[in-house]
């Protein structure tokens, strides 16, 4: 409501919308319709009335600056003759807003440089509110269904990270790339932020040389000019704001198959393409499953090591961290994750960020299931035991409203969303379903809601409706299995005393281990360790007593060189393990890791075990020194978690 109002006043101003321009005095908006079960509270964009339909782009790439500047284009259908256009934006610098008609020569072609009879139009920024920014509300002539909106990013965007040299894998070239879930690409451009509002788009990109820029959008040859530092793409699958992504840095390319590979700076991307060489099996393995794969190519962008997260599943072209190059691929799990997001997510997306279970508990499901395909039952099994243990974790230290499937969100911050429950009790609701209907008949059901709703955005109210009529009102559980308390899995706190329970039998041998190892009954060198798995060592690590004397420690360090690892996922788990019993030989390589890796899934519990020690200060000035390498989400949560002003 105090957003409706604060639009209602904007629009009843009486302020030029900029130099010379008449005052904005559209009627007062109407309430959203819910159509899709529930309004986005995280847009001001009102796409019932004027949505946005297609989106151009032609920006300059400012690294001196650290600003992209240009326009975006908007063409619209207009529901509402008499309405606004209403669009998101973070701390972007407006300078000019054009409208114009779109003429049949522009219809189809690109619009991001569109040559149109382009007249100034009425414009005004609404007040900021916070997490969401400000609206830019735009009149629309008569008969005008394109806007044209003049502007500059901030140097701090949320949704973008501008990296010196000395913070890439090379240290030979800057590098940009941007970051837009939830609602981070408002600070980059001009949009209707909302899951629920999907656009095509194509853009020109000017970047400086030697540099190369890339989108989540196929490469446009006969608009593109490398040598000129100018780089066009096209979008033909609309996609909603979050997945339009853009790097631009020095990189090259590896061919993995026929409609995948590997971008990544010149020093990894070999690493990295022996790394990734299951991704053309894993494309088939899912097809198999759940229909076509729907976006042309898969490739891979390797980002420098700030990059906040495991990877990002922007539609063509993954965004990955390295820290999932172990060079013996036991970390694609993360590949298989984003790669299933091609289906749920991309493909399918949730309506708002309250369902994200949508997005993120299908992915998880999916992505074991590829797992399983490929390398066996043992290692998905695994992958869940250590999943539910994160989510068991998670829910210890989470309020109980927000350990619901269904969850709301109005007034806060979207990326408050972004938990274990939306991931791994969602999964954990699939496979509670494919256990109780069997995968003969859970997965054509799972392919049909695919194909059903490709190319749109669905909600927790869609998702019940469509199971109730093709599925559970269809079957007959199997026998000696009851049928899923749904309610239950989506509004109630906690995870149902009755979820599916996985056992990975390797586990059982790898606790007894740690039992014999923690209680001295058996020694370092005799650990049955030969065959272990990476899966195995973070299973171990995290099994260890929180009493284990730290004698224990330094033995394992001598005989398996921890604080050396190579695998930064059984690095992350063995520094964390050192630092809360008081280990203090990792300490020169713990600090070095939170100064080099930006990884949330890492550095978030490695500053929180500093300060489980009493350790603040340490925690502080770790921070002090490591906080410009990281993304602008990582520092927002240090900030909170470290209280740094």
């Amino acid at each position: 409501m105090r957003r409706l109002l604060a639009i209602v006043a904007l629009l009843g101003a009486c302020h030029p919308a900029g130099p010379g321009a008449p005052p904005v005095t559209d009627p007062i908006p109407r309430p959203e319709d819910p159509a899709s079960g529930r309004p986005d509270v995280h847009s001001f964009s009102r796409p019932q009335e004027v949505r946005a339909t297609r989106i151009g782009l032609a920006l300059d790439v400012r690294f001196d600056e650290r600003t992209l500047a240009g326009t975006a284009t908007i063409a619209v259908a207009r529901h509402d003759e008499q309405a606004p256009l209403v669009l998101d934006t973070r701390d972007l610098a407006i300078q000019e807003v054009e409208a114009a008609a779109l003429d049949a020569r522009a219809r189809d072609a690109p619009l991001a440089e569109a040559e149109l009879a382009w007249r100034s139009t009425p414009w005004a920024l609404g007040p900021v509110e916070p997490h969401l920014g400000r609206p830019l509300v735009i009149r629309l002539p008569p008969g005008a269904d394109v806007v044209r909106v003049r502007y500059r990013s901030d140097p701090n965007a949320s949704g973008l990270q501008w990296l010196e040299p000395g913070q890439t894998a090379d240290g030979q070239e800057p590098f940009l790339y941007s970051q837009s879930q939830a609602i981070h690409a408002r600070s980059w451009l001009p949009c209707q932020d909302s899951p629920g509002v999907r656009t095509s788009h194509d853009a020109v990109i000017h970047a400086p040389a030697p540099l190369r820029a890339l989108m989540a959008a196929d490469p446009d040859p006969s608009r593109t000019n490398a040598a000129a530092g100018r780089f066009a793409f096209t979008m033909a699958e609309p996609v909603p704001a979050y997945l339009i992504a853009l790097a631009v840095g020095r990189v090259e390319f590896a061919e993995l198959g026929p409609r995948t590979g590997v971008w990544a700076e010149p020093s990894v991307v070999a690493n990295a393409a022996y790394e990734f060489s299951d991704v053309e099996r894993m494309v088939r393995h899912v097809e198999q499953l759940y229909g076509p794969y729907r976006w042309g190519r898969y490739d891979v962008l390797v980002l420098p090591p700030a990059f906040p997260f495991g990877g990002m599943e922007n539609p063509k072209l993954t965004f990955a961290t390295p820290t999932i190059i172990a060079g013996d691929r036991s970390l694609v799990a993360l590949i298989a994750h984003e790669l299933a997001h091609s289906w749920s997510g991309n493909l399918v997306t949730n309506a708002t960020w309250g369902d994200l279970w949508l997005n993120e508990g299908f992915t998880v499901y999916i992505e074991r299931r590829i797992l399983e395909s490929l390398y066996g039952r043992d290692r998905a099994d695994m992958e869940a035991v250590l999943g539910r243990q994160d989510l068991d974790d998670a829910l210890a230290e989470m309020a109980p409203e927000d350990t619901r499937l269904r969850l709301e969100l109005a007034g806060r911050d979207p990326d408050d969303g972004l938990s274990d429950v939306a991931y791994e009790k969602g999964a954990l609701l699939l496979t509670a379903l494919e256990h109780v209907y069997g995968r003969e008949r859970f997965d054509p059901f799972l392919q049909s809601w695919f194909s059903t709703h490709a190319f749109g955005s669905v909600s927790t109210v869609q998702f019940e409706a469509f199971l109730k009529e093709h599925l559970t009102s269809r079957f007959e559980p199997l026998s000696g299995q009851q049928p899923v308390d749904l309610a239950a899995w989506l509004d109630q706190p906690g995870v149902p005393a009755d979820a599916p329970k996985t056992r990975a039998v390797a586990f059982g041998r790898v606790d007894a281990a740690a039992g014999r190892f923690a209680d001295g009954t058996e020694r370092v060198h005799s650990l049955p360790t030969a065959t272990w798995t990476p899966h195995e060592w973070l299973r171990f690590l995290r099994v260890l007593p929180k009493d284990i004397a730290r004698e224990r420690l330094a033995e394992l360090d001598d005989q398996f060189h921890l604080t050396s690892s190579d695998n930064q996922e059984i690095l992350a788990q063995w520094l964390e393990v050192a630092v809360l019993r008081g280990y203090t030989a990792v300490e020169p390589r713990l600090e070095k890791f939170l100064r080099t890796v930006g990884r949330r899934k890492f550095v978030l519990p490695l500053y929180r075990a500093l300060l489980a020690r009493g350790r603040r200060e340490d925690a502080r000035r770790i921070y002090a020194i490591s906080r410009a390498g990281y993304h602008p989400i990582t520092q927002h949560s240090l900030d909170a978690i470290l209280g740094v002003g």
